[in-house]
């Protein structure tokens, strides 16, 4: 399948203001781009990309006083299969995990393990270690939040989260990592499978992987996500010379 994705973003800005954005496809779906990923400015302005720590594609920029709009579409090619179901899954022993993922068993800023970790265990200790206490742990979140975008708050940990039973998708997210950090699990994943996730950015929790970071006084205008599933298949676009060249985060240029 493809899919027409993109959004439109606006932000009021006072004055101007460094801004670090992350709204490019991760580098480990390029493959699958069909045509390029290229965020617009309006107006333009110059811009640099960078790799983070965890491989994301960073964009900073400064923006100048007044209503900044940035602007994106792409068409992704998809295998239109729904998220893996591996009910039989095993927990793997901590000195066996991968080096690289030692650091998504750690708290950070939103997932405050430390304060989760015995209630973690006293409900999840005698549930089988793997995909069975994973999708334990999803369920509880999924019952004990209520989800509303009027219960919005950008600093909400997760055990404030859990303690006040109210959040959006990022509590509920931040609360799923949390408890199954808590039990050794180095990820977690939505409540249920999903079909056409297009990933943009791997972290520790939304502080890593923030779609955008300002250093100073902004308003936000507009947001808007477009995601559409269109008509044909990769070869199509092929054979219409639309799959391209390779994003190359470094490049500088106005956009």
């Amino acid at each position: 399948m493809r899919i027409e994705a993109g959004y439109d973003i606006a932000f009021n800005c006072l004055q101007k203001v460094p801004m670090m954005l992350m709204l490019s496809v991760h580098p480990s779906r390029h493959h699958d781009l069909l045509t390029a990923d290229r965020i617009k400015f309006s107006p333009k302005i110059a811009w640099r990309g960078y790799l983070d720590v965890f491989g994301n594609i960073c964009t900073r920029l400064v923006a100048p006083p007044g209503l900044l709009k940035i602007h994106n579409r792409i068409i992704i090619a998809d295998s239109g299969m729904p998220d893996r179901y591996e009910p039989e899954a095993q927990q793997c022993d901590i000195d066996l995990l991968p080096d690289e993922t030692i650091v998504y068993l750690l708290g950070s800023h939103y997932c405050d393990t430390q304060k989760m970790s015995d209630l973690a265990w006293s409900l999840f200790g005698h549930v089988k270690g793997g995909w069975r206490r994973v999708q334990a742990i999803c369920d509880y979140v999924h019952e004990r939040l209520e989800f509303g975008y009027h219960h919005a708050r950008c600093d909400r940990t997760a055990a404030e989260a859990h303690a006040g039973r109210i959040g959006v998708c990022r509590d509920f997210a931040h609360l799923a990592v949390t408890l199954c950090r808590c039990m050794n699990i180095p990820d977690a994943r939505h409540n249920h499978p999903r079909i056409g996730r297009i990933l943009l950015a791997r972290g520790r929790d939304a502080a890593d992987v923030a779609i955008s970071t300002t250093f100073g006084p902004v308003q936000l205008a507009q947001f808007s996500v477009v995601t559409e599933e269109l008509c044909g298949g990769r070869e199509d676009a092929s054979e219409a010379g639309l799959i391209p060249t390779q994003p190359t985060p470094s490049t500088r240029e106005f956009a």
